[in-house]
């Protein structure tokens, strides 16, 4: 798999545009950037090739002073989203520098997004999980949203790990693999992705080239499954 460099950025909300033969799509509007290289990462220091982006001004009282000395060491401002990506190489690249979305990404590519899930609280299994349910009708039922019974007798003992049982439910990271670049405003800093993509407004979402061909998401192997 080849390590290519993304941008950082934060969802604006969706929209939608009119293509030239009349069409509408469906779009995600990404504040995308500008970022700036934190920290630099090389194989002989650090065992591997990397860049520690930075993305969105933040005021400087609100900084601990480690991080404030992390910030002056690359000659940057506070910054509120600080992410890395592995690179194959992190050569051409200096502290300081400022990547905006133009240089990475134009109209046509295909990204994958990577942003923290709506989190929609403690939920049962039925909107956990999908549960059907028991009837609603038709005789009594002792148990209408419940997830039934999830233990044993003699063996083993204990509940099986992994069962599917009521939990926190979003708020985790999710990965969209294969969107497609609708459009790259880069004098506003926005990119349109077709679609949605994952988290809430104004969360933050990472933005990379896509690791997966189109053959191979849609081939014999099955769709491939979004990573957590």
């Amino acid at each position: 798999m080849k390590r290519t460099l993304g941008i950082i950025g934060r969802k604006i909300g969706m929209t939608q545009i009119f293509q030239e033969d009349g069409s509408i799509v469906p779009v995600t509007v990404v504040e995308a950037g500008p970022c700036c290289v934190t920290q630099k990462k090389t194989t002989e220091r650090e065992g591997y090739e990397a860049l520690q982006m930075g993305f969105l001004p933040k005021n400087e009282k609100r900084v601990k002073k480690p991080l404030a000395g992390h910030f002056k060491k690359a000659g940057i401002a506070p910054v509120t989203y600080l992410k890395e990506f592995r690179l194959e190489s992190a050569e051409g690249y200096e502290l300081g520098q400022e990547i905006n979305v133009g240089l990475l990404f134009k109209p046509g590519d295909v990204v994958d997004v990577t942003g923290l899930s709506k989190g929609k609280g403690f939920t049962g299994v039925m909107k956990r999980h999908g549960f059907h349910g028991s009837p609603g009708s038709h005789g009594t039922h002792e148990y209408f949203r419940h997830g039934g019974s999830v233990g044993s007798t003699t063996f083993p003992h204990h509940v099986f790990k992994g069962m599917k049982m009521p939990g926190q439910h979003g708020n985790s990271r999710v990965t969209i693999q294969n969107i497609k670049v609708v459009e790259v405003r880069e004098d506003q800093n926005l990119i349109l992705l077709r679609g949605s993509v994952p988290g809430s407004y104004h969360g933050w979402v990472l933005i990379r080239s896509a690791t997966k061909s189109e053959s191979t998401r849609t081939g014999k192997k099955g769709v491939a499954e979004a990573s957590a």
